[in-house]
């Protein structure tokens, strides 16, 4: 899911911050059960109850999703500041695709974001049912006497959610709050999308939710084929070169050389890739209309284009220094067994 800044709802909270009042922040419910996780990282399992008297921030993420990784640099600064005040960040990771349910692949992507704070593992998809939850990233604040008090869906709105954290950690009686919001430093796949030129959408590659392939061979579902690209690819659409097999979440390549070109229009461009075998490592370029990336490679890519696929992630693969304009990425595998799942931008 994707969203922007909020700006009328921060000009309310800075509005009632002025006029020294408090937010007025709704009663949505009572705070569900974490009831359904499969399992629980950097806690032992924690329910409502056992909460009662803290606030607690829940927060829905799944570690690929690129909206949720550009709101992180906020929550850990939270987590880091009003822990000891009464916060306690609850944050439910529930998959989006099949590797994510792997709990090796949660534990390490956990610990190279810096997630300190309690994790609900909810491979069933229970807590997300719980809340009725709808997107990544979602955000439900609830008081010291749990009660769901606050909502946010996506990224943005950082400043009326620090505010309203505020509230409800002051209504809960805390001393000697300091009022100023967080400051953070974000790099990489965390840093906020380019909102003002960002014109191409997350698309999927896998045949399942799949849009703008724009091949024109016929597409061979769920077995290999060497397909060869269109001359010509129109803005948002991609295509394959090589030899790939096309299933339901994702593009494997089955032959040295496999390639993806995508025309977008973004500062940058990301994709949820892995290796089909654990352990594997693959080699990979990245071109940008035809030329090494240079300047404009992403966090993932060396400036000679070249990169690594080690892991089942999201790969950032450009980020452009320069003005914006209708580009061409190409993504070349040297070796086969890749598994391309999505692209984002930003």
């Amino acid at each position: 899911m994707s969203s922007s800044p909020d700006q009328p709802g921060l000009f309310r909270s800075i509005a009632h911050r002025l006029a020294g009042e408090p937010l007025a922040l709704p009663d949505e419910g009572q705070l569900a059960p974490f009831a359904g996780a499969t399992g629980w990282l950097n806690s032992e399992p924690l329910t409502p109850d056992g909460l009662r008297g803290r606030v607690v921030l829940v927060d829905f993420w799944t570690y690929t999703c690129v909206n949720w990784l550009r709101t992180l640099p906020y929550l850990r600064a939270w987590a880091a500041k009003y822990e000891d005040a009464g916060l306690t960040i609850v944050g439910v990771h529930t998959p989006e695709f099949g590797f994510e349910r792997n709990l090796d692949n949660v534990v390490a992507q956990s610990r190279a974001f810096g997630v300190g704070y309690p994790v609900a593992l909810d491979s069933d998809y229970a807590v997300w049912r719980a809340f009725t939850n709808h997107f990544w990233p979602a955000v439900y604040l609830a008081d010291g006497e749990g009660r769901l008090r606050y909502h946010h869906f996506g990224e943005g709105e950082y400043a009326e959610t620090e505010m309203a954290i505020q509230q409800l950690l002051l209504d809960a009686g805390a001393q000697d709050l300091d009022l100023d919001l967080v400051m953070v430093e974000p790099r990489g796949l965390e840093v906020a999308a380019e909102w003002r030129t960002l014109q191409s959408p997350e698309t999927y590659v896998g045949y399942g939710q799949s849009s703008g392939f724009a091949q024109l061979d016929p597409a061979r579902f769920d077995q290999p084929h060497a397909y060869a690209a269109p001359a010509h690819l129109s803005l948002n659409h991609w295509a394959l070169t090589g030899e790939w097999a096309v299933g339901r979440h994702a593009a494997v390549s089955t032959g040295p050389g496999a390639r993806i070109a995508f025309r977008f229009h973004a500062r940058d461009v990301n994709l949820v890739m892995g290796p089909l075998a654990g352990g594997a490592s693959i080699r990979f370029r990245v071109l940008l209309d035809g030329q090494v990336a240079g300047a404009a490679h992403g966090s993932d890519v060396a400036a000679d284009g070249s990169g690594t696929v080690t892991d089942q992630r999201t790969y950032q693969l450009i980020r452009q220094p320069g003005p914006i304009a209708d580009r061409l990425v190409e993504i070349e595998f040297l070796e086969p067994g890749a598994e391309a799942y999505c692209f984002t931008f930003g």
